[in-house]
């Protein structure tokens, strides 16, 4: 049997639009929102404009605030202190609402093709590479969304 496959995105290098045509010729049919604060500077990214797009594309929208990253984490990351990034993002990943929200994720991209949303362009330096390896351990496999 197939494994079900998932999808990773960070939309750091595109524009909603960008975004939205990127999900659609994969067949996203739903999008999950790994970031901790749903807002963006941005134009079109934060949540009830984004949450209001993707309907209109035929997508649905959850925002899993849990599998997030805490501030901190965001800050070390920004400032290039990954392993401090790391060791703070463990912590959090490691919360039985975090677990929950993963086991969550899990029922979501077996239900349905469900794309791992964040940020971040590059998914092997950022939080979404920890919840996609997490879900490739429940039997998922992944494919990662890129931009340019």
């Amino acid at each position: 049997m197939a494994r079900k496959t998932f999808f990773t995105v960070g939309y750091e290098g595109t524009t909603q639009a960008g975004l939205i045509a990127a999900l659609q010729l994969a067949g996203v049919k739903r999008v999950i929102d790994a970031r901790d604060v749903a807002n963006s500077r941005r134009a079109g990214f934060s949540k009830k404009l984004l949450a209001a797009s993707l309907d209109e594309a035929g997508m649905t929208y959850i925002h899993l605030r849990p599998l997030g990253t805490p501030k901190a984490g965001r800050i070390a990351n920004r400032a290039g202190r990954m392993d401090e990034f790391r060791a703070i993002y463990a912590e959090a990943f490691a919360r039985p609402e975090a677990q929950l929200a993963l086991l969550e994720a899990e029922e979501l991209c077996r239900a349905q093709a469900t794309a791992l949303m964040c940020y971040c362009a590059d998914g092997q330096k950022c939080h979404r590479h920890i919840i996609a390896t997490a879900l490739e351990a429940k039997g998922l496999k992944r494919r990662e969304i890129r931009f340019g």
